[in-house]
Order: structure tokens, then sequence, then C-alpha cells
């Protein structure tokens, strides 16, 4: 058996799944319309149609929350994963993610 681990298995904290439709604006402060797939107190996976490298920053406003700051970790194929520069405290993470959920 091998001691190998994914990356995504080492992960600390999960991510829950949402489908949810959000705006925010890309590193160049043009409009953005992404749509978040998964999200957790610290990051989020996207799907977005503009091209964007790991690296580059982003704000996107996020129900309850407001705007977050994330930086770019990955991009391929139309998805990005990010990482908030501030992670979300629990209670309001909470309230997010069934505010997400209700749709």
């Amino acid at each position: 058996m091998s001691s190998a681990v994914s990356y995504a298995d080492q992960r600390e904290v999960e991510r829950d799944l949402v489908d949810y439709r959000a705006r925010g604006f890309g590193p160049d402060a043009r409009p953005l319309s992404l749509q978040i797939v998964n999200i957790s107190p610290h990051g989020m996976m996207a799907r977005l149609e503009t091209n964007y490298v790991a690296g580059q920053r982003i704000r996107v406003t996020l129900p309850v929350i407001g705007v977050m700051v994330a930086e770019i970790r990955w991009a391929l194929g139309g998805r990005i994963g990010c990482s908030f520069d501030v992670a979300i405290d629990r209670a309001s993470y909470y309230e997010l993610l069934a505010t997400m959920l209700k749709r």
C-alpha cells in the first residue's frame, strides 16, 4: 500500500458543495461572473469564462459576508481554485452556507 496521498486528500478543511452564482472583480478591476462549486472558510473553487493564472487576485461578493479578496492558487479549463486572504469565521460561514444552499 502506497503512502502517497494526493494534495486534495491532505486538505485540512473539507469543502462544502454548492452551486451559487456570484459576482466580483478580476485583477484588472473588470466585473466578472462566476459559478462557485465548492467553498470552505479558507477558499473556494469556481467556474468562469475568463482566463486567469495562479497568483492573480480577485474580489468576490458573497452573501452575508460581503466582498472577499482571494488569491488564485490554480487555474485549469475554466475553473479556478482560490484561497481567501482572511478566513471566514465559523458563525458567519454557516450562515453563508445556509444562504447559498437555500436555492
